[in-house]
């Protein structure tokens, strides 16, 4: 491949995360050295209208109300998915059957039937994929598993992990595509990134026993309307956890917790020490050994020695933030486009989160203990 081949962009869905992944790709190139260059060529909304609107703001070149007709267009190389979840599965696969290369937001899809089958058409086009888990591009969550496999804590026996936030508390919060059944609740929508998060430091899970609970069990059609619908998803889910590695934990997803914004967070024990991580203070990991004289956690600092961390500041203490996360994880993405190689968050480990997820969900179901 030549150098700095450039790599056509196309994005479906302008919201929250589309806004992310427009300021990834139009960032990465000046933060990182890199074989391909990524032009931002088509964008994809619900409506023509808002296509336009959003092309001309987030600089991509044309826009369309069909995304399919952004999948099929030969001067896309690698489409973005960020439309709501339930609508994963065509969008991609009408873009693997064009050839093109996908990088999709979590969770891939809504089921795990769903998952397989991406995954499934994805190995059979031996086309490049990426989840969006981009909470693993913190270059102190690298940090944290280095140790965790370097035996520094000795035998790993105890994982507490989390992800709570505040954003449904309310009960007047209208429905919408997260409250959807197809939405999957509390446990698929954020739970996958801490079931991801435990996943990457710690292994493969045997079991799970879990019990999802719904807290607000009507909400409003729509904002603004007194009529009210059922609520069929999980606002909080509870779960034990077991690792094939032997050890074992729990892990929290809630999306009405009160106080909380960010708290995507985590404690691994071992025999020898432990370590404590929280999103909402992601520049930082506190650490601590068995040693008496040592009692405590201390605080490790993120800084240029935790690559890729000096590709955007060369001082410690100065702190990157959310969407710097996205731009580490694009970087991955278009190195793997230039080498023809393969992501770390590949629609396969996609399929292993939502495995756990339905998992959980069947064990809430059937109160029984699920093996993995």
């Amino acid at each position: 491949m030549s150098e700095q081949q450039p790599v056509g962009i196309g994005l479906v869905g302008s919201g929250f995360m589309g806004r992310c992944h427009a300021n990834a790709f139009r960032s990465v190139s000046g933060l990182f050295d890199l074989p391909v260059t990524p032009v931002p060529v088509m964008l994809a909304d619900a409506t023509y209208e808002l296509a336009e609107q959003s092309a001309h703001q987030l600089g991509y070149k044309r826009f369309t109300g069909d995304w399919t007709e952004l999948c099929h267009d030969p001067d896309v190389d690698i489409v973005a998915v960020t439309a709501p979840n339930a609508l994963h599965e065509p969008i991609v696969m009408e873009a693997l059957q064009a050839g093109k290369a996908v990088y999709c937001e979590k969770p891939l899809s809504t089921t795990l039937e769903s998952a397989r089958r991406m995954a499934k058409a994805a190995r059979d086009a031996n086309a490049l994929t990426l989840v969006g888990f981009n909470f693993l591009r913190n270059p102190l969550i690298a940090f944290a598993k280095q140790m965790v496999e370097s035996g520094e804590l000795g035998e790993i026996v105890n994982f507490r992990g989390r992800h709570a936030e505040n954003y449904m508390c309310d009960p007047s919060t209208p429905h919408s595509f997260r409250t959807a059944i197809d939405g999957g609740g509390a446990l698929a929508d954020i739970g996958s990134h801490i079931i991801s998060m435990a996943r990457y430091l710690l292994g493969d899970f045997a079991a799970v026993s879990a019990q999802c609970k719904t807290i607000h069990k009507d909400r409003p059609v729509a904002p603004g309307t007194s009529e009210l619908k059922p609520v069929e998803v999980d606002d909080i889910t509870n779960a034990v956890i077991s690792f094939k590695s032997g050890a074992s934990g729990t892990i929290e997803a809630n999306w009405a917790a009160s106080g909380r914004t960010m708290d995507l967070s985590f404690e691994i024990t071992g025999t020898k020490g432990a370590i404590s991580f929280s999103q909402e203070r992601m520049n930082e990991l506190l650490v601590t050994s068995n040693d008496p004289k040592r009692s405590g956690f201390t605080k490790i600092e993120s800084g240029p020695q935790h690559y890729p961390y000096g590709n955007f500041c060369p001082a410690p203490g100065h702190h990157l933030g959310f969407n710097d996360l996205k731009v580490i994880e694009v970087a991955e993405l278009l190195q793997a486009y230039a080498h023809n190689s393969f992501c770390q968050t590949d629609f396969d480990e996609a399929v292993e989160v939502q495995r756990i997820v339905d998992a959980m969900q069947q064990s809430s179901r059937e109160q029984a203990v699920i093996a993995i």
